[in-house]
């Protein structure tokens, strides 16, 4: 019987102080190298053996929990939209609950996942529920944060400055150089150009991240936490931009624990 150790996970210290909260951000370490030489890729490919996929979910999950595994998980056919999808039961690693860029649960035990190679992962933690948010520049040009926040909210009755957020590795702006359609479609999406938008030499740049934190407190979120890990110039992440459309898939995960006995 083969034993799957855990991968090493990047954490925040805000989710890390939740009492009912369990998450992790994953990068390319700690994946099964016999077989996948890129390390521990979480995107699902035609020529990728199930076995090796659903063994690198298995390390990726119980490296946030011990008692949880790759059948606990919920996934999404993330699209680049700004649509919430409710989840009430795990997909595993080879299915998904639908095409969304956020999903969220108030159900004890389920492992939400999204994957990014440079798009900004964030996992909110509210008293009686999670989620998990995939924003690229389209998805922050609709605010997907923001529907998040505010579907969380509405399923558990917290408000949202009693959620904790924390954004993870993701393409900062020194490397995520952009055209004008990325530059008037997060423009339109009524955050100020000093938040996201500085000019190095002729082109523009664009901080991803900074924009999605301007997004979580404009919904009412007080509590962010920016991991300020850069996919693009870490060579322990996979970036899409730095490696091609081929590169492998990092995940951010959470999951909300039960209530405490008594």
């Amino acid at each position: 019987m083969t034993v799957l150790c855990p991968a090493p996970l990047l954490s925040s210290r805000l989710l890390d102080a939740h009492p009912r909260v369990v998450h992790g951000f994953t990068t390319r370490k700690g994946g099964i190298a016999r077989d996948l030489p890129e390390g521990l890729d979480l995107a699902r490919r035609p020529d990728r053996p199930a076995g090796t996929l659903r063994a690198n979910w298995e390390r990726a999950a119980r490296a946030v929990a011990l008692d949880l595994g790759s059948d606990d998980l919920a996934l999404i056919d993330q699209v680049h939209g700004s649509d919430v999808l409710e989840v009430e039961a795990p997909t595993g690693p080879f299915a998904t609950a639908g095409k969304a860029d956020a999903v969220f649960t108030t159900r004890a035990g389920i492992l939400l996942a999204v994957r990014t190679a440079d798009c900004v992962p964030v996992l909110l933690a509210a008293p009686c529920g999670v989620a998990a948010v995939h924003s690229g520049w389209r998805g922050t040009a609709q605010d997907v944060v923001g529907a998040a926040v505010a579907a969380l909210a509405a399923a558990t009755g917290d408000a949202p400055e009693d959620f904790s957020a924390a954004i993870g590795p993701c393409i900062s702006a020194e490397a995520y150089e952009v055209g004008e359609e990325v530059v008037e479609g997060i423009r339109a999406s009524g955050l100020p150009e000093k938040v996201f938008l500085s000019r190095r030499g002729s082109r523009w740049h664009v901080d991803l991240s900074a924009a999605v934190s301007a997004q979580l407190r404009r919904a009412g979120v007080r509590s962010v936490d920016r991991l300020g890990v850069c996919t693009h110039g870490d060579a322990r992440c996979f970036s899409h931009r730095r490696d091609g459309p081929q590169t492998g898939r990092q995940a951010a995960l959470i999951a909300l624990l039960p209530p405490f006995p008594g």
